[in-house]
């Protein structure tokens, strides 16, 4: 690891005399030396990347739960309001569902998997949904797709503030406070952000009430960005989470319990500008940390701590206008322990090859990536993008990609059950989209077709449980979407609507997976006239199955949701916004999770105030 991080910091230095002998050749600056995620708009060419919009992430609740579930084809297993939280991206688990930040997987060490409802998205920029395997770009679980949080630095833009502040049923508050300066040397910006809720819900038709539900977390993210010379740039982020959960009981009587998380990043990143080589340099800290406590009245708790130390080195060259090449070197070490699991390491390093290409109207990006590590043995990956614009309306996209997911901490570590002999998950895939243009909108409509091996799974082994690799899954479907504006006079009108079939089956019964639907929709339809904004929200799930014999008695019911709201602008710019919003309209009765009951018609208050 030593030997690796002096190596790139030695390459760089070269690299960074280079680059000042050819200051005065440069002009201005490309948009990607503010955006540490590079991968995600430079080689995602040919697979569905779509971005969720702030006025989206202003009217949303605070957690990455509720913005993805109303605006993406994700769809979540929620344990109650506010409570653990899981992702099925194309019928995949939780694990193959990857989370980025800045470029940097954050998956559980421990499980392999984000809970969504500890990520607070008033601490970022930008929030993208990728579908389709990335493994080469992203890691670790990028199989079904990976949900992206990006900070973006601005240059010259002076001060900037912001709050945001909602009020909701059950005594939800969220607040966010985010304050930034930047001239044309320095950006800094930083963002606080709290929520928290009584969340004691009555649930819909029933005299029962959502019982130790109350929840909080507060974060804190800053970004900061300096010029070096107008060709090298140094730019450093951090995020903290803390969070306490108190874990919704099933019955009454069950004795109370809950769950403490506190996670931290940190990333240092150096970009170096020289002729058509562009270097840049991560040096990253992660740290994920939890407590959980049996019984809320006692001081006694199981724990889990992992740290990651990451280095990454990208040297990219443009070899002609329409061709890029890109090599990749990095290293991941990390360090965890935890009450069933004594302290272990472990070491992975990692090589990528990026290409990229266009030939009038043919593009094409091609990636290999080989990790090699002394846990199990890696797979060789690679994927391979191919794209043509017949016209100005049609265009075309093939993709194929080997992926994997690797074991976790839990797997290989876990006293009495873990199994060394583990091999990662892989994954083929292969997706065909088709992408229409047209006046005012566009419409899509993609393929996919995904085979899983070496899934792994707990199993009874005696009295104990073992994780093993058995699983051959299939996964299969339709994806389509459709975005629409309209303006008149001084009327605008908006409509997004998309819509997945998904199948999910278990090769060795031929059943679907438990907890993926075969159907999901959502949409929305917004109305702009002057200062008034007003629209409207929906979303539709299919049932589930809750057991793997797919038995129909163990169903749980379709839904779908409604939610409405209404704004006001205020001021000049405006640099005020008030407004209100609906939830659960029609007061559905709805559960994502067999006896973890959701709320019904609830609402809230926001408002949002620049200057």
């Amino acid at each position: 690891m030593k030997q690796a991080l002096i190596y790139i910091t030695v390459l760089l230095a070269g690299f960074s005399s280079y680059a000042q002998s050819t200051l005065d050749s440069l002009q201005q600056l490309d948009e990607i030396v503010v955006k540490t995620d590079t991968y995600l708009k430079t080689f995602s060419n040919t697979q569905s990347v779509s971005t969720l919009k702030d006025s989206v992430l202003v009217r949303s609740a605070s957690s990455l739960t509720d913005v993805l579930n109303l605006n993406s084809f994700v769809y979540f297993k929620e344990n109650g309001l506010g409570m653990v939280s899981s992702a099925a991206f194309r019928g995949t688990t939780a694990q193959q569902t990857a989370v980025v930040w800045n470029g940097i997987n954050i998956n559980s060490q421990f499980n392999g998997q984000t809970d969504f409802n500890t990520i607070n998205i008033r601490n970022f920029d930008e929030i993208d949904v990728r579908s389709g395997g990335g493994s080469v770009l992203y890691g670790s679980g990028a199989i079904g797709g990976s949900i992206h949080l990006n900070n973006v630095l601005h240059f010259d833009e002076g001060f900037n503030n912001s709050l945001l502040a909602r009020y909701g049923s059950f005594e939800t508050v969220d607040v966010a406070y985010q304050s930034g300066y930047s001239n044309d040397r320095i950006s800094v910006n930083a963002v606080l952000s709290r929520t928290s809720s009584e969340n004691d819900y009555d649930f819909v038709d029933s005299e029962k009430s959502n019982l130790n539900g109350e929840f909080y977390n507060t974060s804190f993210s800053a970004t900061i960005g300096y010029k070096l010379s107008y060709r090298s740039f140094l730019k450093f982020y951090s995020y903290v989470f803390d969070g306490d959960r108190h874990f919704s009981l099933q019955n009454p009587t069950e004795t109370p319990t809950k769950y403490k998380d506190f996670n931290t990043r940190d990333m240092l990143e150096w970009d170096v500008f020289f002729g058509s080589f562009r270097s840049n340099v991560k040096l990253a800290y992660i740290t994920e940390r939890f407590k959980y406590f049996g019984n809320i009245a006692s001081d006694s708790y199981t724990f889990g701590e992992a740290k990651s130390l990451i280095g990454k080195y990208q040297l990219g060259y443009k070899i002609a206008k329409e061709t890029y090449l890109q090599g990749v070197l990095d290293v991941t070490h990390t360090n965890g322990e935890g009450s069933s699991i004594h302290e272990n390491e472990r070491t992975i390093t990692g090589g990528s090859l990026l290409w990229k290409q266009a030939i009038k109207k043919f593009f094409y990006e091609a990636t290999i990536r080989k990790e090699v590590t002394q846990n199990y043995d890696s797979p060789l990956l690679f994927s391979l993008g191919l794209q043509y614009k017949f016209n100005k309306v049609y265009t075309l996209n093939l993709n194929a990609s080997k992926n994997y997911r690797i074991p976790t901490y839990n797997d290989l570590f876990w006293a009495g059950s873990a199994n060394p002999n583990l091999n990662p998950e892989t994954s083929y895939q292969f997706e065909i989209g088709n992408d229409i243009s047209f006046k005012n909108g566009t419409f899509s409509l993609v393929g996919f077709y995904n085979d899983i091996t070496d899934m792994i799974r707990w199993l009874p082994n005696g009295s104990n449980w073992k994780p093993s690799n058995t699983d051959h899954v299939l996964t299969y479907g339709l994806e389509s979407s459709l975005e629409y504006q309209r303006s008149f006079k001084e009327h605008e009108m908006s409509l997004n609507v998309g819509y997945a079939y998904t199948k999910s089956e278990d090769q060795a019964t031929k059943k679907q997976l438990t907890y993926v639907p075969y159907h999901k929709a959502f949409g929305g339809l917004g109305y702009h006239y002057k200062r008034l904004n007003a629209y409207w929200q929906s979303v539709f799930t299919g049932e589930v199955f809750m057991l793997s014999d797919n038995n129909p008695r163990y169903v749980l019911d379709r839904y779908w949701l409604h939610n409405a709201g209404v704004e006001y602008g205020l001021g000049k710019a405006p640099s005020w916004t008030m407004g209100i919003q609906i939830k659960n309209i029609l007061n559905k009765n709805y559960q994502s999770v067999a006896n973890r009951y959701m709320p019904g018609t609830n609402y809230n208050l926001y408002l949002n105030f620049n200057f």
